[in-house]
């Protein structure tokens, strides 16, 4: 008595797409989408570091590459 059947689920899917019609229903999922969509290439452009700024006139640090294990075996 306290779980649903597939038939509660069945009314409530009908009175869902009843109450906001196929079109509007699909025109929510793709906005979902696209807001996750934007998410996730916002998080993605937060992960790169911003590039140094270089003033003119000014020379680049000197930058020692770190050894790896290519170059370190030989």
């Amino acid at each position: 008595m306290g779980s649903f059947s597939i038939w509660h689920w069945l009314v409530v899917g009908i009175l869902v797409l009843l109450l906001f019609g196929k079109g509007r229903f699909s025109d929510m999922m793709g906005d979902v989408a696209k807001g996750i969509k934007s998410f996730k290439k916002g998080m993605a452009d937060d992960d790169t570091p911003p590039a140094p700024k270089q003033i003119e006139g000014q020379r680049a640090p000197d930058v020692t590459p770190t050894p790896t294990a290519e170059t370190e075996s030989r």
